[in-house]
């Protein structure tokens, strides 16, 4: 299973934000950022800290792509 932070993006792009603005505000490591520019999954207190800086839900920020079937 792939995650995919679009939708991330799409709302720093509507509040005018910078990746780096994102990291700092939110006290996230640029580790975290790095991983989700490459649709890594990250833990969920920094999902956490990313949504309470957005005000927004887990929904509004990432969702995950099935890349395998299950037998």
């Amino acid at each position: 299973m792939q995650v995919c932070y679009d939708k991330l993006w799409k709302l720093l792009i509507d509040k005018k934000m910078k990746r780096t603005d994102l990291v700092k505000q939110a006290k996230i490591s640029t580790n975290v950022l790095a991983r989700m520019g490459r649709e890594e999954p990250v833990s969920m207190e920094s999902v956490g800290k990313i949504c309470r800086l957005l005000g927004c839900t887990v929904d509004d920020i990432l969702e995950f792509i099935v890349t395998d079937s299950i037998k």
